[in-house]
């Protein structure tokens, strides 16, 4: 082997000099891109919080150039004669590339731009090629790049599903105060200030040896590892440092042996929930405060607000890991496993797998935030049933209400939620939640138009499952919300009771349009499996009724048959004295009428009475 083959180099590169016009290959058994919003929001808002803490709106473009570095951690890459393989950072570099698509579509028909195809693109011999290049990706990526947009297959391999999920959270997380004359700055700066260590061998077993080594022996020094080396340094040696190292050690492990950089996101999420007292204005000349700068570097945070935090004796900082990170590592990752773990439809944390499937990431310092190290397991239990319910209540009338549910829309609101909910009791925690949702302007009541369009259908189709299930256990019938979610092999939709047939309607509607609107509002919907709607999409109301029988009961209540012998349902309906009827036929002012019964269930559904129940039936 020659000496060439036995080089590995290391050094610092901006993202521009890592991917403009380079290439980079994914072998086969890692090409899955498996970020969950909750990374991505953190990458974004990373990003995103650390120029703010830099720009100011008098600055010129040409500063920018004088912004201090920012760096995004590691990639490794196995060098193969001309082709060049990521061995470890490919979820990273593949969300930067979403990101950098999708700041490419949002500079289109400006009058400044900064160039940032070849971030993306690479020309050879004349032919242009994805710069990490994954051939399953391709059309989607292509797709994105030039549309925005991707519909995919039925086939698509999951990683073109998480792509496009990814991809659509984005923009609600991509600061507002950055979508207007601040954009070319922030690209700027992404560009040329952002920096990767890229550590390039030269044969495969160099590389996945410093992958291993790196891994294995925590040598990436990570934020997470330099608040380690603070927090130990400042307890005794021997035994107690021994134990505390131990402790950190193995709760690290266990998050990230769950997803990729869990250890890093709990640090953040626990130290918000319990110390943060304040957030950035949401003005353009305002400065980071604790909230942001957690997240963005929560290590050397916590060194500089180590006595706010009550760090001042050796048996402080022991206490800091043995009890408190003990205490609420434990409990974050029982958020995680109720979050995308097997699903119990009666468990008091059934509601943070609800929020989850929102992709509603900031509920994790929620549910944190009344937690204390003193609280007993039912305790413990209890305050997270009242958030996440809270969270669910608060998230089905936005949804309601054409309301924005995203990231950077809400984090103020839900920062202030969570400095107010520190520490609770369960019964103040209660009281606090139900009368902050009674002060809410967005009710069930406050939107009679709500309607199905392209932005709003997947969360819609959470909304009809989380309703479908409701009437399914409360008729006695066992829990379907997984199945209808699509989490088991039939795959569910959101469809219209009304074919798109605006010719059979031309006595109530002259113009498609209106047809159109009409057919989309919330009395017209359903989520029906993709094979039904493949056999009956296009069949008149009075051909598909008597095959909704078959169906979740929502669908099945349209028909006369679910009105005899269904003693569970019938039940249900007088004891909740809900209006379900039959329908023979289908009429516009029917979609109106069956649009208030689903008013109706949503009430009972998302019942803010709910939260004080919960404590008295506690007690």
């Amino acid at each position: 082997m020659s000496d060439h083959d036995r080089t590995i180099a290391g050094v610092a590169k901006t993202v521009s000099e890592v991917l403009a016009n380079k290439k980079y290959a994914i072998d086969y058994y890692q090409r899955d891109y498996k970020w969950e919003p909750k990374q991505l929001a953190e990458l974004v808002t990373d990003l995103t919080s650390k120029f703010l803490q830099l720009y100011d709106k008098d600055h010129a473009r040409r500063d920018v150039a004088k912004y201090p570095g920012y760096y995004l951690g590691a990639i490794i890459v196995s060098q193969k004669g001309n082709q060049r393989f990521v061995v470890d950072g490919q979820q990273r570099l593949t969300s930067l590339t979403l990101v950098l698509t999708y700041l490419r579509r949002l500079q289109l028909n400006r009058d400044t731009t900064v160039p940032i195809d070849e971030l993306i693109f690479s020309e050879s011999y004349g032919e242009k090629s994805f710069n990490l290049d994954v051939p399953d990706r391709n059309e989607c990526m292509r797709a994105l790049y030039e549309d925005g947009e991707y519909d995919p297959p039925s086939d698509a391999v999951e990683s073109v599903r998480t792509l496009i999920s990814r991809y659509r959270e984005i923009d609600g997380l991509f600061p507002e105060e950055l979508k207007g004359d601040a954009l070319p700055y922030f690209i700027d700066w992404l560009k040329d200030r952002v920096q990767l260590v890229q550590i390039t061998a030269y044969n495969d077993d160099d590389a996945y040896a410093i992958f291993e080594t790196m891994n294995d022996r925590g040598l990436k020094l990570t934020p997470a590892d330099m608040l380690k080396g603070y927090l130990l340094a400042n307890i005794d040696e021997g035994a107690p440092r021994a134990h505390a190292n131990e402790l950190w050690r193995k709760h690290m492990r266990r998050l990230d042996d769950t997803t990729e950089s869990a250890g890093s996101d709990f640090l953040k999420t626990w130290l918000r929930s319990q110390y943060a007292m304040s957030i950035r204005e949401r003005r353009k000349d305002a400065r980071p405060e604790d909230w942001d700068l957690i997240g963005t570097e929560f290590h050397r945070w916590l060194r500089n607000n180590h006595q706010q935090v009550g760090l001042t004796t050796k048996e402080d900082f022991s206490r800091f890991i043995t009890h408190d990170l003990d205490f609420y590592a434990r409990q974050y990752e029982r958020v995680l496993k109720a979050s995308s773990g097997p699903f119990d439809p009666v468990s008091p944390l059934r509601f943070i797998r609800y929020n989850a499937d929102h992709r509603f990431t900031l509920q994790d310092q929620l549910l944190l935030a009344p937690l204390q190290v003193t609280d007993d397991r039912s305790t413990i239990d209890l305050k997270l049933e009242l958030v996440g319910r809270f969270v669910d209540i608060l998230l089905a009338r936005r949804i309601w209400n054409f309301r924005a549910t995203d990231y950077s829309t809400m984090q103020y609101a839900m920062f202030t939620v969570m400095r107010d909910t520190r520490g609770l009791t369960a019964g103040d925690l209660a009281k606090f939640l139900h009368d902050y949702l009674s002060r809410m302007a967005e009710t069930f009541d406050s939107n009679d138009d709500l309607y199905v369009h392209q932005q709003n259908r997947g969360q819609l189709h959470k909304v009809l499952a989380r309703m479908t299930d409701y009437i399914t256990v409360a008729s006695g019938q066992a829990s379907n919300y997984i199945e209808l979610t699509n989490g088991a092999s039939v795959k569910y939709e959101v469809e219209h009771i009304w074919a798109d047939r605006p010719q059979r309607h031309r006595d109530e509607f002259n113009h498609d349009a209106d047809f159109s609107r009409h057919r989309n509002r919330i009395g017209g919907l359903l989520l029906l499996p993709k094979q039904f709607n493949a056999s009956y999409n296009d069949a008149p109301y009075e051909d598909k009724v008597p095959h909704y029988y078959g169906q979740n009961l929502l669908a099945a209540s349209l028909s006369p048959l679910c009105y005899e012998k269904n003693p569970g349902f019938l039940h249900f309906t007088q004891s909740h004295g809900l209006p379900f009827k039959a329908y023979e036929e289908f009429k516009a002012d029917d979609i109106i009428e069956r649009g208030e019964l689903y008013r109706a269930i949503a009430k009972k559904v998302w019942n803010p009475e709910d939260l004080l129940s919960a404590v008295e039936d506690a007690e």
